[in-house]
This record gives C-alpha cells, structure tokens and sequence, in this order.
C-alpha cells in the first residue's frame, strides 16, 4: 500500500471511530454531532477512494445532520424534507452513472443503490427525537453499506465501521433501549 493509499485509509478509520461512537451517545443531538464529523471524513474517504455515490451520499449527510440539529426551527420532521432528501440521494445515484463515469450494468445499478436506501432509512430515523430510533434504523441501514463497501468502494474503515457500528447498535439497544423498557415494565407492575 502506497503512504496515499494509506492516508486515504486512515480517514476512513477516522470516520470509523465518529460513527461507531455516535451510537453510544444519549441524546439524539449528541449523535447527529458524531455523525457529522463521521460523514465529513467519510465524504473525503469516499472521494478520495473514486467511490462517488458514497462521496456524494455522505456530503448530502453533512447537511442532512447540521438540518436536523435546528429540526424544531426548521421542521425537518415534515415529509417535505424527507423527500427532497430521497430526491438528491436518487440525484447522486444517477450522477454517479452520468457525471462520474460508472459503468452502467445490472450488477453496478443495483451495488450503487445500497447506500442510497441506506442513507434514506437514515434519513427517516433522524425525523425522531429518540435517540433509539437512530438505533432501530442501524439495524437495517448497516448491512447495506457494509455490501457496499465491500464490493464497491474498498475503504477499509467503513467496511469496519459497518461491522462495528451493527454492534454499537446492538450494545446501545441493551445498554440504553431494552434497560427503558425494562424499567417501564417494571414501573407499570
């Protein structure tokens, strides 16, 4: 591995440590600031590895996250915005096939279509002010990055990440989600 090809790599690692964290946070604010820093690596990680979709997925991340931050002022709760998310991730589904080159195939349409599923799910996750929603969502937006990765963009700090992340869900489901249920359970009886 060249010292680029190594640099390249270690922002993603970067990128890696944000997004796993992010979900070990308590408050819905706390992750969507992790997940910012996490996404503005990934952008340059992405970018950097010639994996568009994924480059141009995370920099609408950026902005998805700093939006949600004001989502009281701003009403990013409302379908509104939900949609014009979705419509920019398609927007950087086709841009990767027209604007960047990737060759069109069966195997390319659907391989590229993974993030953007994923980034949408995400998207919708952020609507809530529970921080276990963002949880819930890994759960389903994890293994389709993870394919992702492996097979398209090679960044070896998301395809950690995706593992690791999948499991910072599991353990902050336990450790924050199931123990509130149990509680309320408990406070019912």
């Amino acid at each position: 591995m060249t010292p680029y090809e190594t640099f390249v790599q270690i922002i993603g690692v970067f990128a890696m440590v944000f997004n796993i964290l992010s979900y070990q946070q308590k408050t819905q604010r706390a992750i969507l600031v992790w997940q910012l820093i996490a996404s503005a690596l990934f952008t340059v990680n992405f970018f950097l590895l010639g994996a568009y979709v994924g480059a141009m997925l995370n920099a609408v991340g950026i902005i998805r996250s700093i939006l949600f931050l004001y989502k009281d002022k701003l009403h990013t709760d409302h379908l509104l915005w939900m949609a014009g998310f979705i419509a920019v991730y398609l927007a950087s589904y086709v841009l990767n096939f027209t604007l960047f080159g990737k060759e069109f195939t069966a195997g390319n349409a659907v391989l590229e279509i993974l993030p953007v599923v994923g980034m949408s799910l995400t998207t919708f996750g952020f609507r809530y002010k529970e921080a276990n929603a963002s949880r819930l969502i890994g759960f389903f937006n994890f293994p389709l990055w993870l394919v992702y990765n492996i097979l398209s963009s090679g960044s070896i700090g998301a395809i950690c990440c995706d593992t690791f992340s999948f499991t910072s869900v599991i353990v902050g489901y336990f450790r924050l989600d199931k123990k509130n249920v149990n509680e309320a359970e408990e406070s019912e009886e």
